[in-house]
């Protein structure tokens, strides 16, 4: 309504003066806006310029009539319903019944009893404000729907399209006026564009959906002919004894492309796992070829290297010369994994091929360490205890870089004599900055010497308790040479019950001979 709740804007109609102005008093006394007009086509203007609340018209006029004048503010009335009532001296039935068809909503004869105007003024005030509150509804609504990002579409039995929100034309690429009117299958691709009609007739003949009360993923089609896919949820309402359908449309083109995209992710990933694999299961083949030479069967070693991945920085080796003399290697590079695995490679290949010739210790590291140096990058190096026993002589030379103390045991576990480590590991200083000479030492009978990489002494626990000398000093002691590594195998297992090692770990027991 135009005024407030309890008053209205009126427009009065009369050619009479007198009748106009005490209808005017009337209606000012009961609160009420008056506009006045003394002819049809001075109303048409006044409404068309005021837009009234109400509208009393007489019909007896000169220029235009009341009946006239009703019928072009009715036509103007498209969008509102603004009642009108006629007040005339033409009491006969066909004057009422023109009148009524002229548009009017009420018809009272003159003279005018104000009371019965009065009580169908509040009538009208009734309807006018249920009206203002039904179209508040609406317009709220309306806001609501035109705000959701998905479209809403109503349709009625025919399939054609009552009500579209704002999102249908963003979404479909069309003016809403272009939409209301026209069959909704102008928004689908075929198939489903010609199969439309005859499924909505069919679920109007059987009552049995196939797509109403459910959602599911179906293709769109826009303005310009393009498809897309979407979300498709439809419900069945009941408006004014008629069945509607509304149907609630979401693009999912974004969601779709992301999936493919993550598919192709996914199959990218795979591919490049399944490469991944077969090449570690082929470096993890050469690297097996490397390590596991026929020296390290010999009945004098037992050895055990245990990676922290799949492959291991530490490594253990063992040949013997051609004059019988045995060569242990076990070596450690920096960090673990696939890079400290090939960091040792060189080390094996010049170890096998020096040892075999019946080369010096002092040989062999000079050596080792030239090749390390010029390969390796900066501040990547191998920790390194190398071995040459003589059991014609039973003496023998050992140089320890980098790795823990090897450890020469007698029968008892007693210790007989502990190599510390006095040189730096391999590949970090020029060769003749390095000390390669060997320590010289002899055994008594049974005598072993125990080798073993940091990994080891470092193992911790649940707790972070590490292995260290103590947990080794303690496996050795009161064990004979036969049991010893067996022993101190269970000693590390008990040590770390269950928990993984943070690197390498290997060690190695050599019989003397």
């Amino acid at each position: 309504m135009s005024t407030t709740a309890n008053s209205m804007k009126v427009l009065a109609v009369d050619d009479n003066r007198t009748n106009l102005h005490i209808l005017q008093v009337f209606l000012k006394k009961l609160g009420h806006q008056v506009i006045s007009a003394e002819n049809g086509e001075e109303a048409v203007e006044q409404f068309a310029r005021e837009r009234p609340d109400i509208v009393l018209l007489d019909i007896m006029m000169p220029i235009m009539d009341g009946f006239e004048a009703a019928r072009r503010i009715k036509a103007m009335d498209s969008d509102r319903c603004t009642p009108v009532i006629f007040l005339s001296a033409l009491n006969r039935d066909e004057n009422l019944l023109e009148g009524l068809e002229a548009g009017a909503d009420d018809y009272l004869t003159k003279p005018i009893n104000f009371v019965v105007l009065e009580a169908k003024l509040r009538s009208m005030q009734r309807s006018l404000q249920l009206q203002q509150e039904s179209a508040d509804t609406l317009n709220r609504l309306k806001a609501i729907s035109d705000n959701i990002f998905e479209s809403i579409i109503t349709i009625d039995e025919r399939g054609t399209m009552v009500t579209v929100n704002r999102a249908t034309g963003r979404i479909f690429g069309w003016e809403s006026a272009e939409l209301i009117g026209k069959n909704v299958n102008m928004l689908m691709p075929e198939p489903y564009h010609g199969e439309h009609d005859s499924y909505l007739s069919r679920y109007l003949a059987d009552g049995l959906p196939r797509i109403i009360g459910q959602e599911r993923e179906a293709l769109a089609k826009r303005k310009d002919g393009s498809t897309f896919p979407i979300n498709l949820g439809v419900t069945e309402v009941m408006l004014e004894n008629k069945r509607m359908f509304i149907g609630v449309v979401r693009d999912i083109s974004d969601r779709k492309r992301i999936d493919e995209q993550l598919k192709d992710n996914a199959l990218r990933l795979q591919e490049y796992f399944n490469q991944t694999q077969s090449e570690q299961h082929l470096a993890m083949r050469l690297m097996e070829m490397q390590l596991h030479r026929a020296g390290l069967k010999d009945k004098s070693l037992r050895y055990k290297v245990i990676p922290a991945e799949n492959f291991s920085g530490d490594i253990v080796a063992a040949a013997r010369s051609s004059e019988g003399r045995l060569y242990a290697l076990l070596a450690d590079a920096t960090g673990h994994g696939l890079t400290a695995a090939i960091s040792v490679m060189p080390v094996l290949a010049i170890f096998y091929r020096m040892a075999a010739t019946n080369r010096t210790v002092r040989e062999i590291i000079s050596e080792l360490n030239q090749q390390l140096k010029e390969s390796m990058p900066t501040g990547r190096f191998v920790a390194a205890t190398l071995i040459c026993l003589d059991g014609e002589m039973q003496s023998g030379e050992i140089w320890v870089g980098g790795t823990p103390e090897a450890i020469l045991c007698d029968r008892w576990g007693r210790e007989e004599q502990v190599f510390n480590s006095a040189n730096l590991p391999l590949g970090i200083v020029e060769t003749h900055e390095l000390d390669c000479h060997p320590v010289k030492f002899s055994w008594l009978k049974e005598s072993q010497i125990i080798l073993c990489s940091d990994g080891l002494l470092e193992a911790e626990n649940r707790e972070g308790q590490q292995f260290g000398h103590i947990g080794l000093n303690h496996a050795i002691s009161n064990t004979g040479p036969h049991n010893r590594f067996t022993q101190i195998e269970a000693a590390l297992r008990n040590h770390l019950d269950g928990a993984l090692a943070s690197d390498d770990i290997s060690l190695m027991i050599i019989d003397c001979p």
